[in-house]
Protein backbone atom coordinates (compact mmCIF):
# COMPACT_ATOMS: atom_id res chain seq x y z
CA UNK A 1 0.00 0.00 0.00
CA UNK A 2 1.14 3.67 -0.63
CA UNK A 3 1.20 6.79 0.96
CA UNK A 4 -0.40 10.07 -0.11
CA UNK A 5 -0.42 13.37 1.30
CA UNK A 6 -4.02 14.55 1.21
CA UNK A 7 -3.70 18.02 1.44
CA UNK A 8 -7.58 19.18 0.50
CA UNK A 9 -9.46 22.48 -0.39
CA UNK A 10 -8.37 25.60 1.77
CA UNK A 11 -10.02 27.07 3.87
CA UNK A 12 -10.54 30.98 4.61
CA UNK A 13 -6.72 31.27 3.78
CA UNK A 14 -4.29 29.54 1.82
CA UNK A 15 -2.26 27.15 4.23
CA UNK A 16 0.72 28.49 5.78
CA UNK A 17 2.65 25.32 6.05
CA UNK A 18 1.86 23.33 2.34
CA UNK A 19 5.05 23.71 1.04
CA UNK A 20 6.47 22.38 3.94
CA UNK A 21 4.55 19.22 3.68
CA UNK A 22 4.99 18.21 0.42
CA UNK A 23 8.54 18.70 0.40
CA UNK A 24 8.61 16.57 3.21
CA UNK A 25 6.64 13.95 1.35
CA UNK A 26 8.58 14.33 -1.04
CA UNK A 27 11.64 13.10 1.27
CA UNK A 28 9.88 10.27 2.77
CA UNK A 29 8.89 8.38 0.58
CA UNK A 30 5.24 8.94 -0.14
CA UNK A 31 3.81 8.32 -3.74
CA UNK A 32 1.80 11.35 -4.19
CA UNK A 33 0.45 14.13 -3.10
CA UNK A 34 -3.66 15.65 -3.64
CA UNK A 35 -5.64 18.65 -3.79
CA UNK A 36 -9.23 18.57 -3.86
CA UNK A 37 -11.98 21.68 -4.14
CA UNK A 38 -15.49 22.80 -3.05
CA UNK A 39 -16.17 26.27 -3.72
CA UNK A 40 -13.11 28.39 -2.88
CA UNK A 41 -9.45 26.84 -3.94
CA UNK A 42 -9.46 25.22 -7.14
CA UNK A 43 -7.86 21.45 -7.57
CA UNK A 44 -5.48 22.09 -10.56
CA UNK A 45 -3.54 25.63 -9.54
CA UNK A 46 -1.90 24.23 -6.03
CA UNK A 47 -0.45 20.85 -7.88
CA UNK A 48 0.65 23.46 -10.59
CA UNK A 49 2.50 25.55 -7.66
CA UNK A 50 3.24 22.80 -5.24
CA UNK A 51 4.40 20.19 -7.80
CA UNK A 52 7.09 22.39 -9.62
CA UNK A 53 9.24 22.34 -6.54
CA UNK A 54 8.73 18.05 -6.76
CA UNK A 55 10.69 15.23 -9.38
CA UNK A 56 9.00 12.24 -8.06
CA UNK A 57 5.59 12.10 -6.38
CA UNK A 58 2.23 11.58 -8.35
CA UNK A 59 0.13 14.48 -8.44
CA UNK A 60 -3.57 13.89 -8.35
CA UNK A 61 -6.86 15.19 -7.73
CA UNK A 62 -9.11 14.75 -4.65
CA UNK A 63 -11.22 15.59 -6.15
CA UNK A 64 -12.47 17.93 -8.99
CA UNK A 65 -15.88 18.86 -9.46
CA UNK A 66 -17.09 17.84 -13.18
CA UNK A 67 -19.79 20.72 -13.31
CA UNK A 68 -16.95 23.73 -12.68
CA UNK A 69 -15.72 23.29 -16.00
CA UNK A 70 -16.76 21.32 -19.30
CA UNK A 71 -15.37 17.95 -20.17
CA UNK A 72 -13.05 19.26 -22.65
CA UNK A 73 -11.72 21.82 -20.32
CA UNK A 74 -11.11 19.11 -17.73
CA UNK A 75 -8.84 16.98 -20.06
CA UNK A 76 -6.87 20.27 -21.30
CA UNK A 77 -6.20 21.19 -17.46
CA UNK A 78 -4.90 17.48 -17.09
CA UNK A 79 -3.21 17.32 -20.87
CA UNK A 80 -0.98 21.03 -19.76
CA UNK A 81 -0.15 19.68 -15.95
CA UNK A 82 1.37 16.49 -17.35
CA UNK A 83 3.55 17.98 -19.51
CA UNK A 84 4.55 20.12 -17.00
CA UNK A 85 5.26 17.72 -14.58
CA UNK A 86 6.79 14.78 -16.65
CA UNK A 87 3.57 12.66 -16.78
CA UNK A 88 2.95 12.59 -12.92
CA UNK A 89 -1.31 13.23 -12.80
CA UNK A 90 -3.93 11.67 -11.58
CA UNK A 91 -7.10 13.03 -12.59
CA UNK A 92 -9.58 12.22 -9.41
CA UNK A 93 -13.26 13.55 -10.21
CA UNK A 94 -16.92 13.71 -9.10
CA UNK A 95 -20.00 14.65 -9.63
CA UNK A 96 -20.24 16.78 -6.08
CA UNK A 97 -23.52 17.37 -4.91
CA UNK A 98 -27.15 19.42 -5.99
CA UNK A 99 -26.19 22.67 -3.54
CA UNK A 100 -22.58 23.10 -4.84
CA UNK A 101 -23.39 21.84 -8.53
CA UNK A 102 -26.70 23.56 -8.81
CA UNK A 103 -26.10 26.64 -6.41
CA UNK A 104 -22.55 27.25 -6.99
CA UNK A 105 -21.75 26.27 -10.91
CA UNK A 106 -25.65 27.12 -11.86
CA UNK A 107 -25.68 23.44 -13.59
CA UNK A 108 -28.51 20.69 -13.40
CA UNK A 109 -27.44 17.92 -11.44
CA UNK A 110 -30.18 15.91 -12.31
CA UNK A 111 -28.80 12.03 -13.96
CA UNK A 112 -25.41 12.14 -12.13
CA UNK A 113 -24.42 8.36 -13.49
CA UNK A 114 -24.78 9.35 -16.93
CA UNK A 115 -23.07 12.83 -16.95
CA UNK A 116 -20.32 10.87 -15.23
CA UNK A 117 -20.10 8.14 -18.12
CA UNK A 118 -20.31 11.11 -20.74
CA UNK A 119 -17.30 13.16 -18.99
CA UNK A 120 -14.91 10.18 -18.82
CA UNK A 121 -15.64 9.29 -22.38
CA UNK A 122 -14.78 12.82 -23.30
CA UNK A 123 -11.64 13.22 -21.53
CA UNK A 124 -10.11 10.20 -22.43
CA UNK A 125 -11.08 11.07 -26.11
CA UNK A 126 -9.31 14.18 -26.17
CA UNK A 127 -6.02 12.82 -23.94
CA UNK A 128 -6.43 9.75 -27.13
CA UNK A 129 -6.02 12.46 -29.74
CA UNK A 130 -7.32 9.72 -32.70
CA UNK A 131 -9.74 11.80 -33.94
CA UNK A 132 -11.90 15.34 -33.16
CA UNK A 133 -13.79 14.71 -30.63
CA UNK A 134 -17.43 14.40 -30.73
CA UNK A 135 -20.01 12.98 -28.27
CA UNK A 136 -23.76 12.25 -28.80
CA UNK A 137 -24.61 12.32 -25.16
CA UNK A 138 -27.73 14.50 -23.99
CA UNK A 139 -25.38 16.29 -21.24
CA UNK A 140 -22.31 16.97 -23.21
CA UNK A 141 -23.16 17.34 -26.76
CA UNK A 142 -20.16 18.07 -29.25
CA UNK A 143 -20.37 20.06 -31.32
CA UNK A 144 -22.95 21.79 -29.87
CA UNK A 145 -26.41 22.32 -31.37
CA UNK A 146 -29.17 23.39 -28.86
CA UNK A 147 -30.81 26.58 -28.18
CA UNK A 148 -28.82 29.59 -28.62
CA UNK A 149 -26.48 27.77 -30.77
CA UNK A 150 -25.21 29.40 -34.00
CA UNK A 151 -24.55 26.16 -35.86
CA UNK A 152 -20.94 26.31 -36.54
CA UNK A 153 -19.53 24.01 -34.08
CA UNK A 154 -16.57 21.71 -35.33
CA UNK A 155 -15.43 18.89 -34.04
CA UNK A 156 -11.73 19.48 -32.90
CA UNK A 157 -8.85 17.53 -31.59
CA UNK A 158 -6.21 19.28 -29.36
CA UNK A 159 -3.70 20.67 -30.70
CA UNK A 160 -1.19 19.72 -28.11
CA UNK A 161 -0.03 16.58 -28.43
CA UNK A 162 -0.63 14.76 -24.89
CA UNK A 163 2.19 13.52 -23.12
CA UNK A 164 0.36 10.66 -22.30
CA UNK A 165 -3.06 9.33 -23.62
CA UNK A 166 -4.11 7.82 -21.01
CA UNK A 167 -3.75 9.56 -18.00
CA UNK A 168 -5.16 7.36 -14.69
CA UNK A 169 -8.71 8.79 -14.28
CA UNK A 170 -10.15 7.66 -10.58
CA UNK A 171 -13.88 8.74 -9.60
CA UNK A 172 -15.12 9.48 -6.32
CA UNK A 173 -18.06 7.44 -5.65
CA UNK A 174 -20.82 6.78 -2.38
CA UNK A 175 -23.28 5.10 -3.61
CA UNK A 176 -23.92 1.68 -4.80
CA UNK A 177 -24.98 2.63 -8.78
CA UNK A 178 -21.91 4.89 -9.03
CA UNK A 179 -19.52 2.78 -7.15
CA UNK A 180 -20.74 -0.22 -9.56
CA UNK A 181 -20.02 2.13 -12.50
CA UNK A 182 -16.72 3.41 -10.84
CA UNK A 183 -15.40 -0.25 -11.33
CA UNK A 184 -16.53 -0.62 -14.64
CA UNK A 185 -14.78 2.44 -16.41
CA UNK A 186 -12.57 4.02 -14.21
CA UNK A 187 -8.76 3.11 -12.85
CA UNK A 188 -9.36 3.72 -9.42
CA UNK A 189 -11.92 4.71 -6.63
CA UNK A 190 -11.85 7.63 -4.27
CA UNK A 191 -14.07 6.51 -1.33
CA UNK A 192 -15.41 8.60 1.73
CA UNK A 193 -15.38 7.63 5.15
CA UNK A 194 -14.22 4.34 3.99
CA UNK A 195 -13.37 2.04 6.56
CA UNK A 196 -12.00 -1.61 7.16
CA UNK A 197 -15.20 -1.74 9.46
CA UNK A 198 -17.48 -0.80 6.35
CA UNK A 199 -14.89 -2.13 3.87
CA UNK A 200 -17.42 -5.17 3.06
CA UNK A 201 -20.37 -3.39 2.29
CA UNK A 202 -18.75 -1.94 -0.86
CA UNK A 203 -17.19 -5.68 -2.20
CA UNK A 204 -20.42 -6.44 -4.07
CA UNK A 205 -20.90 -3.33 -5.63
CA UNK A 206 -17.14 -3.70 -6.58
CA UNK A 207 -17.73 -6.89 -7.73
CA UNK A 208 -20.85 -5.99 -10.20
CA UNK A 209 -18.91 -3.55 -11.71
CA UNK A 210 -15.93 -5.53 -12.74
CA UNK A 211 -17.68 -8.06 -14.25
CA UNK A 212 -19.43 -5.65 -16.47
CA UNK A 213 -18.96 -6.19 -20.33
CA UNK A 214 -15.79 -3.89 -21.50
CA UNK A 215 -14.50 -2.97 -17.59
CA UNK A 216 -11.73 -1.40 -17.84
CA UNK A 217 -9.93 -3.00 -14.56
CA UNK A 218 -10.33 -5.84 -12.34
CA UNK A 219 -9.53 -5.82 -9.14
CA UNK A 220 -6.41 -6.87 -9.51
CA UNK A 221 -5.18 -3.45 -11.17
CA UNK A 222 -8.13 -1.03 -9.69
CA UNK A 223 -6.84 1.15 -7.25
CA UNK A 224 -8.30 2.36 -4.13
CA UNK A 225 -7.63 5.60 -2.56
CA UNK A 226 -8.62 5.99 0.68
CA UNK A 227 -8.55 8.47 2.82
CA UNK A 228 -8.10 9.33 6.87
CA UNK A 229 -6.32 11.58 9.48
CA UNK A 230 -3.56 9.32 11.18
CA UNK A 231 -1.81 10.56 14.06
CA UNK A 232 0.60 8.99 16.34
CA UNK A 233 -0.45 9.75 20.40
CA UNK A 234 1.71 8.80 22.98
CA UNK A 235 -0.76 8.70 25.86
CA UNK A 236 -4.62 8.19 25.94
CA UNK A 237 -4.78 11.64 26.84
CA UNK A 238 -3.32 13.19 23.47
CA UNK A 239 -5.23 10.44 21.87
CA UNK A 240 -9.06 11.37 23.32
CA UNK A 241 -7.32 15.35 22.29
CA UNK A 242 -7.39 13.83 18.63
CA UNK A 243 -10.47 12.41 18.57
CA UNK A 244 -12.17 15.40 19.96
CA UNK A 245 -10.74 17.82 17.55
CA UNK A 246 -11.94 15.65 14.24
CA UNK A 247 -15.40 15.48 15.76
CA UNK A 248 -16.35 19.12 13.99
CA UNK A 249 -15.74 17.64 11.01
CA UNK A 250 -17.33 14.36 10.54
CA UNK A 251 -20.64 16.41 12.13
CA UNK A 252 -20.39 18.71 9.45
CA UNK A 253 -20.15 15.79 6.68
CA UNK A 254 -22.95 13.88 8.51
CA UNK A 255 -25.21 16.69 8.84
CA UNK A 256 -24.08 19.88 7.04
CA UNK A 257 -22.73 19.11 3.52
CA UNK A 258 -26.07 19.35 1.38
CA UNK A 259 -29.86 19.20 1.96
CA UNK A 260 -31.99 17.48 4.31
CA UNK A 261 -33.00 15.83 1.12
CA UNK A 262 -30.22 15.05 -0.44
CA UNK A 263 -27.12 14.55 1.83
CA UNK A 264 -24.69 11.51 0.29
CA UNK A 265 -22.47 12.11 2.47
CA UNK A 266 -25.00 11.11 5.43
CA UNK A 267 -26.55 8.59 3.24
CA UNK A 268 -22.80 6.81 3.45
CA UNK A 269 -22.84 7.22 7.76
CA UNK A 270 -26.39 5.59 7.22
CA UNK A 271 -25.57 2.41 5.51
CA UNK A 272 -22.21 2.00 7.80
CA UNK A 273 -25.22 1.39 10.73
CA UNK A 274 -25.58 5.25 12.07
CA UNK A 275 -28.98 5.84 11.14
CA UNK A 276 -30.20 7.47 14.01
CA UNK A 277 -27.44 9.21 14.73
CA UNK A 278 -26.95 11.09 11.22
CA UNK A 279 -31.15 11.84 11.28
CA UNK A 280 -30.17 13.41 14.53
CA UNK A 281 -26.96 14.89 13.84
CA UNK A 282 -28.29 16.97 10.25
CA UNK A 283 -31.41 17.80 12.46
CA UNK A 284 -29.88 19.62 14.78
CA UNK A 285 -26.66 20.58 11.95
CA UNK A 286 -29.37 22.20 9.80
CA UNK A 287 -31.11 24.14 12.91
CA UNK A 288 -27.92 26.28 13.28
CA UNK A 289 -27.26 23.62 16.40
CA UNK A 290 -23.68 22.79 15.49
CA UNK A 291 -21.90 21.86 18.64
CA UNK A 292 -24.94 20.05 20.07
CA UNK A 293 -24.68 17.87 16.52
CA UNK A 294 -21.15 17.69 17.33
CA UNK A 295 -21.19 16.31 20.80
CA UNK A 296 -23.38 13.27 19.76
CA UNK A 297 -20.92 11.90 17.26
CA UNK A 298 -19.54 9.30 19.64
CA UNK A 299 -15.54 8.21 19.63
CA UNK A 300 -15.81 4.89 18.16
CA UNK A 301 -16.89 6.18 15.21
CA UNK A 302 -14.50 9.14 14.86
CA UNK A 303 -11.60 5.91 15.55
CA UNK A 304 -13.15 3.77 12.91
CA UNK A 305 -12.71 6.83 10.55
CA UNK A 306 -9.08 7.39 11.13
CA UNK A 307 -6.18 6.40 12.08
CA UNK A 308 -5.21 7.31 15.93
CA UNK A 309 -3.20 5.74 18.89
CA UNK A 310 -0.18 4.32 19.98
CA UNK A 311 2.98 3.37 17.15
CA UNK A 312 1.79 -0.30 17.95
CA UNK A 313 -1.59 0.79 16.86
CA UNK A 314 -1.23 2.39 13.97
CA UNK A 315 0.85 -0.08 12.61
CA UNK A 316 -1.86 -2.87 12.84
CA UNK A 317 -4.72 0.20 11.60
CA UNK A 318 -2.55 0.80 8.88
CA UNK A 319 -2.06 -3.36 7.91
CA UNK A 320 -6.16 -3.26 8.50
CA UNK A 321 -6.44 -0.61 5.90
CA UNK A 322 -4.31 -2.15 3.48
CA UNK A 323 -5.97 -5.76 4.32
CA UNK A 324 -9.41 -4.58 2.67
CA UNK A 325 -7.79 -3.74 -0.93
CA UNK A 326 -6.83 0.11 -0.02
CA UNK A 327 -3.94 0.69 -2.37
CA UNK A 328 -3.22 4.15 -1.84
CA UNK A 329 -4.27 5.47 1.90
CA UNK A 330 -4.11 9.33 1.26
CA UNK A 331 -3.64 11.13 4.80
CA UNK A 332 -4.08 14.39 6.24
CA UNK A 333 -1.25 16.24 8.63
CA UNK A 334 -0.42 19.07 10.45
CA UNK A 335 2.60 19.88 10.18
CA UNK A 336 5.57 18.01 8.44
CA UNK A 337 7.56 16.83 11.47
CA UNK A 338 4.32 14.60 12.10
CA UNK A 339 4.36 13.34 8.62
CA UNK A 340 8.11 12.26 8.89
CA UNK A 341 7.58 10.84 12.12
CA UNK A 342 4.86 8.62 10.20
CA UNK A 343 7.08 7.77 7.42
CA UNK A 344 10.06 6.45 9.75
CA UNK A 345 7.02 4.35 11.27
CA UNK A 346 5.64 2.72 8.32
CA UNK A 347 9.21 2.60 6.35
Amino acid sequence: MKLGLQLGYWGAQPPANAGELVAAAEESGFDAIFTAEAWGSDAFTPLAWWGRDTQRVRLGTSIVQMSGRSPASIAMHALTLDHLTGGRVVLGMGVSGPQVVEGWYGQPFAKPLARTREVVDIVRKVLAREAPVTNDGPHHPLPYTGPGSVGLGKPLKPIVHPLRSDIPIWLGAEGPKNVAQTAEIADGWIPIFYTPRSAAMYQPWLDEGFARPGARRSRADFEIAATCHLQICETPEAKQAVVDALKPTVSLYMGGMGAAEANFHNAVFVRMGYEELAARVQELYLEGRKDEATALIPDELVDDLHIIGSPAEVVDKVAAWEETGVTTLMLSFRDAAELRKVADLLA
